[in-house]
């Protein structure tokens, strides 16, 4: 006779196979928060048969929730030495950052399904299980055997619960015990809440330690002066009013994640472009507690030019009323970007006042393209003259380039200027500004100024890359296609895809995209099927050739089925779940038809 718990696990079970295998709702045997989890689970097309998840081998081993939950780890694994449980310590997106084992079978086991430090068991990888159900609900549960939606999890059991900042309120991560199946698993709840609390009050006294460190150590370094101070811990950030009025709270993201690269290193400076398009030189300083690393002390200067610190005595422009304004559109270019605007604004004083600028940014951003646009709108008649930095006589060519009044000349590649070469070209772009002829200089790294040519910039700003301001993508997309011509146009489902992208080569690679999808296009307009394959896939890695391969043409036969897995994986002559495994594998994002 079976008992009631091997009755009740084939009853969730048959009910999950007829749950798989057509549309019907979960029998309502199943738990309501099982039922939600297997219909999401379904609907992100989560494998059933083989556990795939992504791995991050680097991570902080050091951070506060890996502290605050090795005591409690540390005596629990003592309490459960020689047993078939294992506790777990994950994140708050998922990604195991601690594991004990009682016993070597069950380990063995959790490897085979990558249940292990640097593995991610958020619910959008494994499907339900404790660890990604207690992260998406935000609340504790269990999921006993068959209720697992990966069938090789079925063999265990566990239960999970949210680990809670007990000032801020947030989830920081998730508690987990995992055993086998057995008679004692309804009993597991009440353990791994009461080890969340455990961990939680630890990350309190962390808090309050911390929290005491930072703000002795403002008080003391705002008590001499106005200059603008910055303090940030987990939990608090610190700023005085000259800071407050120039940091947004992305500003602060960047400056906490340049002070942890810094950490206690000997170069404590360090110059971060802010999200308006400012640069401030960072002087940074790490506050320790009594609980360990509290935060950091920041100390900021602001300049626009990033070779200020190498010239004394320089000062940066203010900015009056009408600057801080939004510039007038710059022909043949688009965006509304705040960092787009910043240096649009510069570009645009520069030419009109002929101050010398040196453009920075990354490969295809769009510099001469900026230079050329804000050297237009001064009314001028002729377009800027450009000379690259490689070329075999730099000097000769500087000084056969027309110059005067209403000219512009536009040195690229800075930085590549041979440092023999050096003393002359800045000889000769002192002449040609002289002689009224407005100079801008491009490169890809604001430190690669020879030191030649740093007195013949006075003013610089950085060009921002595509991928962060992917908000200009669809203005973009309407100004490459007018330059395109043929009246073309995307289809709705085309920008959303074309936003989602991190387009390295940023705006010649959008542009060489639509150019080539203009010219290949089926209709009238632009398809999905018409953009390359790379651009359905969000990897984070870089592909191998067979990869590629296989992506392209897992992709191919996506958009010839018009989205419908089931007829892509027919045609390719593999199991819906591999095509499904496949799609999280390469980051692939296809918009359903059927």
């Amino acid at each position: 006779m079976l008992s009631d718990g091997t009755a009740r696990d084939r009853t969730i079970a048959r009910a999950r196979l007829k749950f798989l295998e057509n549309a019907e709702l979960p029998a309502a045997i199943v738990p309501e928060g099982i039922r939600n989890s297997w219909q999401r689970s379904k609907y992100l097309g989560i494998g059933t048969d083989e556990v795939v998840v992504p791995y991050q081998p680097d991570y902080d081993r050091e951070s506060r929730l890996v502290r605050a939950a090795t005591p409690v780890l540390d005596r629990l694994e003592q309490a459960l030495a020689g047993s078939d449980a294992c506790v777990i310590v994950t994140d708050r997106k998922g990604w195991v950052r601690d594991r004990r084992v009682g016993e070597k079978r069950l380990s063995a086991h959790l490897d085979r399904v990558h249940l292990a430090p640097g593995f991610n068991y958020a619910e959008e990888f494994v499907g339900t299980n404790g660890i990604g159900v207690a992260l998406e609900e935000r609340r504790p549960n269990v999921v006993l055997g068959t209720e697992h939606f990966n069938e090789r999890l079925q063999n265990v059991s566990c239960a999970a619960a949210p680990i809670r900042n007990s000032v801020t309120g947030r989830v920081e991560g998730a508690m987990n015990l995992t055993c086998w199946n057995g008679p004692a698993r309804t009993l597991m709840a009440a353990l791994v809440q009461e080890a969340a609390g455990d961990i939680e009050r630890v990350m309190y006294e962390f808090s309050s330690s911390h929290q005491r460190a930072l703000l002795e150590a403002f008080q003391q370094v705002t008590h001499y002066g106005d200059r603008p101070v910055l303090c940030l811990g987990q939990d608090l950030v610190l700023a005085n009013s000259a800071a407050s009025a120039r940091l947004t709270g992305d500003d602060h993201r960047l400056l906490h994640e340049a002070a942890a690269e810094l950490g206690h290193a000997p170069r404590t400076r360090k110059q971060v472009r802010l999200t308006g398009g400012e640069t401030a030189l960072m002087r940074c300083r790490r506050i320790d507690s009594s609980a360990g690393a509290a935060g950091y002390l920041l100390e900021l200067a602001f300049t626009d030019h990033p070779c200020d610190q190498a010239r004394p005595g320089s000062r940066t422009r203010p900015r009056d009323g009408q600057e801080a304004a939004r510039p007038r559109p710059l022909p043949g270019l688009a965006g509304t970007d705040p960092a787009w605007n910043a240096v649009s604004r510069t570009a645009s004083r520069c030419a009109r006042e002929r101050t010398p600028l040196l453009l920075h940014g990354e490969a295809g951003t769009g510099k001469s393209a900026l230079a050329r646009a804000a050297h237009a709108l001064t009314g001028a008649a002729s377009a800027p003259v450009v000379v690259d930095a490689g070329t075999d006589d730099l000097t000769a060519a500087l000084h056969a380039a027309p110059t005067g009044p209403g000219r512009a000349l536009v040195l690229r590649n800075v930085d590549a200027v041979p440092p023999g070469q050096g003393p002359a070209a800045a000889l000769a772009l002192d002449t040609a500004a002289a002689q009224g002829t407005w100079i801008v200089g491009t490169l890809t790294r604001a430190q690669g100024v020879p030191d030649a040519l740093r007195s013949c910039f006075t003013e610089a700003s950085p060009v921002p890359a595509l991928r962060h301001r992917l908000a200009d993508v669809p203005a973009l997309v309407d100004c490459l296609l007018r330059r395109i011509g043929a009246g073309v146009e995307c289809a709705p489902e085309v920008l959303p895809l074309l936003r989602r992208h991190d387009w390295p080569g940023n705006i010649r690679q959008l542009e060489s995209v639509l150019r080539k999808a203009a010219a290949g296009r089926r209709t009238y307009r632009i398809e999905l099927g018409d953009l390359p394959p790379s651009l359905h896939s969000a990897g984070g890695r870089p592909l191998s050739a067979w990869e590629a391969s296989e992506r392209d043409t897992l992709v191919q036969a996506l958009l010839e089925a018009d989205g419908n897995k089931l007829l892509a994986a027919q045609r390719l002559g593999i199991s819906r779940t591999t095509i499904y495994r496949k799609m999280r594998a390469y980051g692939i994002t296809l918009p359903a038809r059927h």
